[in-house]
Parts: structure tokens; sequence; C-alpha cells
């Protein structure tokens, strides 16, 4: 007889285990990593759109009751298209010049010429992190600047 000697079977589905095992060790962070960036980043885009759309809703408003009820209105509909919770999202006004840590005390008169800016804050919620933890926060800020010359 002469052939070849035979094939230790030793090394059979080793193949198997060896993916397996890169799989968890590469694959799962990996998907955890793009998920939570996109968390993150639908966050981001929530409360910048919010901002902006809240700030031109207050900004044509004709009075202040009328504004606030547009502008909460604007922010639930921008955060809802970017899938967040309307719970996670904090609006707030700040004086002209100031940023958004100084928001909350300042109310605007929408008086003609009137300059404030419009924040808002959303939560970001890190998918298989715990509740409690929202030490992760996106702010947008909009400069609202009332036209001059406004009949009423």
């Amino acid at each position: 007889m002469t052939g070849t000697p035979p094939v230790d079977d030793g090394e059979r589905g080793s193949a198997i285990v060896e993916f397996v095992f890169i799989a968890l060790v590469v694959f799962v962070p990996l998907v955890y990593l793009v998920a939570g960036f996109s968390a993150v980043q639908r966050g981001v885009f929530a409360a910048n759109e919010a901002a902006r759309e809240a700030g031109r809703a207050l900004g044509t408003a004709p009075d202040p009751a009328s504004g606030q009820a547009r502008a909460a209105e604007a922010v639930r509909i921008a955060v809802q298209d970017q899938s967040v919770a309307a719970t996670d999202v904090r609006l707030a006004y700040a004086p002209p010049g100031a940023g958004c840590g100084a928001a909350g005390s300042y109310r605007p008169a929408l008086v003609p010429g009137e300059e404030f800016s419009v924040c808002v804050t959303v939560t970001v919620r890190v998918p298989l992190l715990p509740q409690f933890i929202d030490a992760n926060t996106a702010t947008g800020q909009f400069l609202v600047e009332r036209d001059r010359y406004i009949d009423g």
C-alpha cells in the first residue's frame, strides 16, 4: 500500500470555535458601539432640530402664550421625528448673549426687536444602560431675533 499517511482529525471543528470566539470578542462590542453612537447622534439631532423649530415657532407668534404653546408642540414633533421620548426633553430660554447654562429664568416677552436663545436639552439613553444614568445630554441652541417692524 502506497499512499499518503492518515491525517490527524484533532483540529476538525476548530474553525467554528474560533469564529464564535472572534464573533463574541469583536463583533458584539462593535455592534454595541454602533448602537450607542447612533443613540447619541439621534439625541444631538433631536436637540438641534427641536431648538430650531421651537425658536421659529416662538419668534413668529403673536403673543407669548400662544408662542409657548407653539414652541412646546414644535419640540414634541421634532423629538418624535428622531424617536426620542418626549419625557427626556427640557425647553428653556436664555437672555441675549448668555449660553444655555443660564437658561431657565428668562421669559421672552416677544416685543419687536427682542433677542433670546431657545435651548432644548435631550437626555440621551444609551442601549443596555440603566435608566437612572442620565448624565449623557445633548443641548441644542437657536438664537431668535424678533422682527423690529411687527404690526400689532
